[in-house]
């Protein structure tokens, strides 16, 4: 019997599938889009979201840290500081999440009208 090394046993993940499954949740591209002007701290960032939870922002926060997206600076003060900025790599997810959120907004309407039609048509 041949033994597959612990590397082999699990495939590469899709890379699509990957990285979509990251930013394509409800929050992510919130985030980004509000630390494209600049470097904000936490309670800035849930101001700017608006209707995230502390715990959920904490959350996404560190899946784009973890994955690249932004930085995460704490200041030894106190209380302590701790602000977010975007890292070179996802400011280079900004144009492509710019094209996404204009399409989005200009077929939106489109999306809504044919949920509209489907729903009619299941009743």
């Amino acid at each position: 019997m041949t033994t597959v090394p612990d590397e082999e046993m699990f495939e590469q993940p899709c890379p699509i599938r990957d990285v979509l499954d990251r930013i394509g949740n409800q929050w992510s591209l919130l985030i980004l889009e509000a630390l494209a002007p600049g470097t904000l701290r936490f309670n800035a960032l849930m101001r700017e979201i608006g209707d995230i939870s502390k715990q959920m922002l904490s959350r996404t926060l560190k899946q784009l840290e973890q994955d690249g997206f932004i930085t995460r600076t704490l200041y030894p003060e106190v209380p302590p500081r701790v602000e977010y900025t975007l890292t070179p790599l996802g400011r280079s997810f900004l144009e492509p999440m710019q094209q996404l959120v204009v399409w989005a907004d200009t077929h939106h309407g489109a999306i809504v009208a044919a949920r509209t039609r489907y729903q009619a048509l299941q009743e």
